[in-house]
């Protein structure tokens, strides 16, 4: 019998029955001050998991942030939105770390990244350096901690990936300090009936559990009586010590009579399948009552790789006549958890409040392409644009239709065409293509527009309309008037805005010269520092012009002193 050399049977057995060995002391942290979370790895977004932790940053701006290890800078980014200002540092021990919302970089970094800014004569850039070109030290200095792109607050987004697959991994995995003796927090219980058949408290619908409290800490729920395939989901969070935010929990584990029926965790997980999140969570209930009920069992249309057991796909047969004791253990990533019990019974109900099943003359089958005409629009669905099959309600109309709402999340990117020819050519440069809120205000969908035929691609069900924007943006000056000596700022501001369709392009030059002014549209802020020092005349000459995203256009000339 050939023999297996001892490395490689013991690397087969870790991955078989272990997590993954990750360095627990390679890297310093981001920051010289204590870490405290606002933002858990694996935390459930809108439309995502959140790929890192949101390290707080005392609510403000400018803190040093510091290269985890040493390294060299593989890619530097500066967006409107997403991660904002971020850069990447891949690391000789096979992993990437990221450093995002930053409000800039260090010296050497901001010099290289403006160079390049005021070459493309362009704000938003990326940049993928030669490996080795920026090299850094660990504990050296990259950058300093900010708000940009799509953050909600100051803070530190951090990641950790691998640098081969780029799959981002649990910072907290490789010895990241943060202080947490907190248990999660459940609020609320929900046990599900899978099949036409089931039931649960007599109801074919999903049910809401109550639970108690119980002198040894542990939650027991009221009992249930059930038949049929069930499934449970809850809503709850996990907190951190030094913080009031209500972060996502680690793991999640489901037993029945002792045998583990599900156990999931966020050790991990691939930007591929991260939108696979509208399967773990109740996207029905989503769409309602804006709260994520987090199932324990997997839905259709479930590809996440975050499972380390599941039987029967975590979904619990009930028989007539039998108990069950049902076990749901939320953890977080310190080990702290809350543990609910629930008892279920067994029994067939003559008298079930049935399911109201919703048909309309339209059913998709997820599978399948699916073509519909609206009379002012036509939508196509590709093949798999959503997890299961649906009967979809849509409504007709000239110039506004309806697709369904927003219960059901669309996978894939959906197209939706409108056929403007009844228009005259001056009004369709001013339409676009709309999605009405609940207050029927409209909001601009990216649209592309080929002759009479205008097309939007996305994945947001709900009510859609042409709409005109004959306004161009506002345009003015923010901490300066005209001809104001401004000898002692260190930087100067325009306001910029759009009330209907949205900025999409905006230039500016300084007597003559294209500057740099970085747009904060969070703010609606244009703003110039001094220092790249393309001052130099006494009398200077600014000029801004913005673009509305239907091509509405306005300029400001203003003029200031500075020597």
């Amino acid at each position: 019998m050939r023999k297996i050399p001892l490395v490689l049977l013991l690397l087969f057995c870790s991955a078989l029955f272990g997590q993954e060995e990750y360095p627990k002391d390679a890297f310093n942290p981001p920051m010289d001050i204590p870490i405290i979370l606002a933002g858990t790895f694996g935390e459930l977004r809108s439309n995502h998991f959140h790929s890192g932790v949101d390290i707080k940053t005392q609510q403000r701006e400018g803190i040093p942030v510091l290269s985890i290890g040493d390294g060299t800078i593989t890619r530097i980014k500066v967006s409107l939105w997403g991660y904002g200002k971020v850069l990447y540092i891949a690391h000789p021990n096979g992993y990437t770390s990221v450093y995002g919302h930053l409000q800039k970089f260090s010296p050497s970094v901001e010099a290289y990244i403006k160079k390049l800014q005021y070459h493309k004569k362009s704000f938003e850039v990326e940049v993928f350096p030669d490996y080795g070109e920026l090299k850094v030290e660990k504990g050296e200095l990259i950058a300093y901690s900010g708000n940009t792109g799509g953050s909600a607050g100051p803070h530190l987004h951090f990641e950790i990936r691998s640098s081969i697959s780029e799959k981002p991994t649990n910072p907290l995995l490789y010895g990241l300090d943060v202080a947490d003796a907190t248990n999660p927090t459940l609020e609320k219980l929900f046990i599900y009936p899978l099949t036409e058949k089931s039931h649960v408290n007599r109801n074919q619908e999903r049910t809401q559990i109550n639970f108690s409290r119980q002198s040894d800490g542990t939650y027991l729920a009221d009992k249930v009586t059930a038949l049929g395939n069930i499934g449970v989901g809850f809503i709850g969070f996990d907190r951190l010590d030094m913080a009031a935010n209500k972060n996502g929990v680690y793991s999640v584990e489901l037993n029945v009579n002792g045998k583990i029926y599900s156990l999931y965790d966020f050790e991990a997980f691939s930007f591929g399948e991260t939108r696979y999140i509208n399967t773990l969570v109740d996207y029905d209930y989503l769409g309602r009552y804006r709260q994520r009920i987090q199932k324990s069992f997997k839905s259709p249309g479930n590809y996440l790789s975050i499972y380390n057991e599941l039987y029967n796909n975590g979904k619990i047969q009930i028989n007539e006549g039998l108990s069950y004791t049902v076990k749901l253990i939320i953890m977080d990533y310190a080990g702290n958890k809350v543990e609910l019990t629930i008892p279920v019974e067994g029994v067939t109900n003559s008298s079930v409040n049935t399911k109201e099943k919703k048909t309309t003359e339209n059913y998709v089958v997820a599978k399948k392409p699916n073509n519909y005409d609206l009379d002012g629009a036509k939508v196509y669905f590709p093949t798999n644009t959503f997890y299961e099959d649906f009967y979809i309600d849509l409504k007709k109309g000239k110039d506004t239709v309806t697709i369904h709402n927003n219960t059901v999340p669309a996978h894939r990117n959906f197209t939706i065409t409108f056929d403007t020819s009844k228009y005259p050519k001056d009004v369709q440069k001013q339409l676009f293509i709309a999605r009405l809120n609940n207050k029927l205000q409209p909001y601009y969908t990216n649209t592309y527009k080929r002759g009479d035929v205008f097309t939007a691609r996305t994945r947001n069900l709900g009510t859609y309309t042409l709409a005109r924007d004959s306004v161009a943006p506002t345009i003015r000056t923010k901490n300066f008037k005209e001809k104001q000596w401004l000898n002692n700022y260190k930087y100067l501001s325009v306001q910029i805005a759009d009330d209907l369709s949205g900025v999409d392009t905006y230039s500016a030059t300084l007597n003559g010269e294209w500057i740099l002014m970085e747009y904060e549209p969070k703010h609606n802020t244009l703003t110039y520092n001094f220092d790249d020092k393309i001052v130099d005349q006494t009398q200077c000459v600014l000029k801004v012009t913005v673009t509305d995203n239907v091509g509405n256009e306005n300029t400001l000339t203003t003029s200031f002193y500075r020597k």
